[in-house]
């Protein structure tokens, strides 16, 4: 490669050794340095009055900002008094109201208070007068009770002196009386008092489920039917009680069964008809025995009112509407239901023990089938092992 160097000032190029290459190389050196000095010192010198001009721009700035904080504030202290003096100026306005409205409250309280205290005095006043009026209206009400009780007494006293009688009369007939047989005594002296008209006698004691028959007779005298009673003076209804009396019902002939008793059914709680017979307790027996003779006579007037007035199709067709065959064919059906439930049962019984009993015998057959297939197999002869007898040798169950 050539290292020739061309003068700068003839044009001559030549060719330079190694002390002029070093020369050159350090005045290079010191002139590139010296150039370098100056530029730092020029770019320093720049940045200085850069510098100092960007810091008094700031400074002018900041004290442009500060000023103009300030007066902001200024502005807003000035504006903040004035929002201050106003709201003050309400705010005392508004107490100055407030205080006149306590004021205005206050009294109107004092008012109310009045009136309330009125009122008060008045429903006071009318209060006082409804209660004597309850007062007095409760003493009358007692003393009527008072009253009541004292002719209750008085009448139980006589029922008391009444059933003495009856029962010392009874223990000198010899009979025995129960606390049961006390209230039957009570019922017929009842049926008589109530009822003087009517014939009321003792059920024969062969009868089981009845006590009386009271045989209802109208004005003249004439029988218009008969109502047969029980009396029970037990803790519990037993149900019973009803079919008991009604087959006492039809072997004496009776149009109606009342049972008296202290216990009603369950689903009674007051007199009523259950199962074709009345059933109430002692206190309801007099309302509901004239019930039942208002019924008993009217039928039987209305009934008298056609005799001799028809011919045997009339007699069959009063017959066939007549209780008795009502009663009658009531108990056949009966009779025929329970008769038809017992067959029935019989036969679910049966059918349930031969189903059994066939299982049975299937697995014995089963069972000995088995045994002779293993005899013939073992023994290679055929045996007999027929469960019948009859010579057959498979069994066969329908």
């Amino acid at each position: 490669m050539s290292t020739e160097i061309k003068c700068p000032n003839c044009g001559h190029l030549f060719e330079p050794n190694d002390a002029i290459r070093d020369q050159v190389e350090q005045e290079l050196r010191s002139k590139i340095a010296d150039w370098q000095k100056k530029k730092n010192e020029e770019f320093q010198q720049k940045m200085d009055e850069e510098k100092k001009k960007l810091q008094e721009s700031l400074e002018g700035n900041l004290r442009k900002s500060i000023a103009a904080d300030y007066e902001t504030q200024l502005k807003m202290a000035e504006q903040n008094n004035k929002d201050y003096e106003e709201k003050l100026q309400q705010a005392r306005k508004q107490q100055l109201e407030f205080l006149k409205k306590e004021q205005e409250l206050k009294n109107k309280e004092a008012e109310l208070e009045l009136s309330v205290q009125q009122q008060l005095q008045k429903e006071r006043e009318k209060l006082s007068v409804e209660i004597r009026k309850l007062e007095e209206q409760r003493m009358s009400a007692k003393e009527t009770e008072f009253q009541l009780q004292l002719k209750e007494l008085q009448k139980q006293l006589d029922d008391q002196k009444k059933l003495a009688e009856e029962m010392r009369r009874k223990a000198e007939q010899g009979s025995m009386q129960t606390q049961g047989e006390v209230q039957e005594l009570l019922l017929e002296e009842l049926l008589k008092t109530a009822f003087p008209f009517d014939l009321v006698s003792e059920v024969g004691k062969g009868v089981r489920g009845a006590d009386c028959i009271q045989t209802v007779r109208n004005n003249f005298g004439q029988e218009c039917g008969r109502i047969i009673f029980e009396s029970k003076r037990t803790k519990d209804f037993a149900n019973d009680w009803i079919e008991k009396l009604k087959a006492d019902m039809r072997s004496q002939g009776a149009d109606v069964a009342v049972i008296v008793t202290q216990a009603l059914p369950r689903d009674m709680d007051r007199f009523g008809e259950k199962d074709g017979v009345w059933i109430c307790s002692f206190a309801e027996v007099k309302p509901v025995v004239q019930m039942i003779r208002y019924g008993i006579i009217n039928v039987a007037n209305a009934a008298r009112s056609q005799e001799n007035k028809g011919d045997k199709m009339h007699l069959l067709y009063k017959y066939l509407t007549s209780r008795e065959f009502a009663d009658q064919w009531s108990a056949i059906r009966e009779g025929f239901m329970s008769m038809k439930l017992s067959i029935q049962k019989e036969r679910d019984a049966m059918e349930k023990l031969w189903k059994a009993r066939e299982k049975q015998l299937e697995k014995v057959m089963i069972n000995a089938t088995g045994i002779r297939g293993s005899i013939e197999g073992i023994s290679g002869t055929e045996v007999d092992l027929n469960l019948l007898g009859d010579g057959t040798d498979d069994l066969v169950l329908d």
